[in-house]
């Protein structure tokens, strides 16, 4: 694989959530993959069997911005962050980046450009996206074993009705990403 011609795809999951981190990943196929596409249209037995492949076929970086970097920089700041670690994390230096989103991180190791829907459009962005979401949910589903009552398995953090219920109730968790509204409320902190 001649470095000089590959192109990554990178995508994150996870801004919008009120609980966890943001992931991004980073995906350079060397062979190409059948039924790639945004994971949010793909079942998740879809998801998982891709990621698999992509894993044993693709070279694959992660990234991850924890919720208290999150609080701190937010959460456009830490995607960005997470974005440039998953590139860091590739093992290899591409011809070029292609970012799903309407931005670039800056300091990136090689030429950055962004594509608006491009996790629809770009088998590497796809892989990428694919990657980024089974490794949150993989993240989520074992914040639940530590934080039984908030359901993580189920929501992934994102503010469903029973996640919203369960903070009321119990308050945040160590997960919750307290910038976020309804933790941003005064009663909850």
């Amino acid at each position: 694989m001649n470095p000089h011609h590959t192109i990554a795809g990178i995508d994150e999951a996870g801004r919008g959530p009120l609980a966890g981190p943001v992931v991004a990943a980073a995906v350079i196929l060397r062979a190409p993959i059948d039924g790639l596409d945004d994971s949010k249209k793909l079942t998740e037995k879809r998801r998982l069997a891709l990621a698999r492949e992509i894993r044993e076929t693709a070279l694959v970086g992660v990234g991850i911005a924890e919720p208290a970097e999150i609080d701190r920089i937010n959460i456009l700041q830490a995607t960005m962050v997470a974005m440039r670690r998953a590139a860091l994390h590739l093992g290899a230096v591409p011809a070029e980046f292609r970012i799903d989103g309407n931005r670039t991180p800056d300091a990136m190791p090689a030429p950055a450009r962004f594509i608006i829907g491009g996790d629809a459009l770009d088998p590497a962005i796809s892989a990428a996206s694919i990657i980024a979401k089974t490794t949150r949910d993989a993240l989520m589903v074992r914040a639940a074993e530590r934080f039984p009552r908030y359901g993580f398995e189920g929501h992934k953090g994102y503010a469903a009705r029973t996640h919203l219920a369960a903070i009321a109730e119990h308050g945040p968790c160590p997960i919750h990403r307290m910038s976020f509204s309804p933790m941003r409320q005064p009663e909850l902190v």
